[in-house]
């Protein structure tokens, strides 16, 4: 990922889920904050209800993928998690996609739409 960094800290996460503003979509669940510097940072969060390790890795890994080839259409300058839901598991590829930029959309994320940040 060109321009962004990885959330690790908890506290990181948390502020999000407190302060952040937040867009649902039916796969998931974006929030996001102004951060410092134009660098994104972002994060991703599979709930262990959603099945074993193997079923939650293979969903983040699909959801970094999809965050690695639309990077360049978003606004720099924000933090990011991704919260996979449940419908998540069976939907394909192109729906996961379409639902995050979706959800990018509604928070004013993408850079060629009015409202970016």
């Amino acid at each position: 990922m060109q321009f962004t960094t990885s959330l690790t800290n908890n506290y990181e996460f948390r502020r999000l889920y407190a302060k952040g503003r937040s867009a649902v979509t039916p796969t998931l669940v974006i929030y996001t904050r102004r951060g410092r510097g134009g660098v994104n940072r972002v994060g991703f969060t599979v709930t262990t209800k959603l099945g074993k390790a193997v079923v939650r890795n293979r969903i983040r890994r699909r959801l970094r993928e999809i965050y690695r080839l639309n990077e360049a259409r978003l606004c720099r300058g924000a933090d990011l998690v991704i919260v996979a839901r449940a419908r998540s598991l069976e939907a394909a590829y192109a729906a996961l996609e379409q639902d995050f930029l979706t959800g990018c959309a509604r928070l004013g994320l993408l850079a060629g739409e009015e409202g970016g940040q």
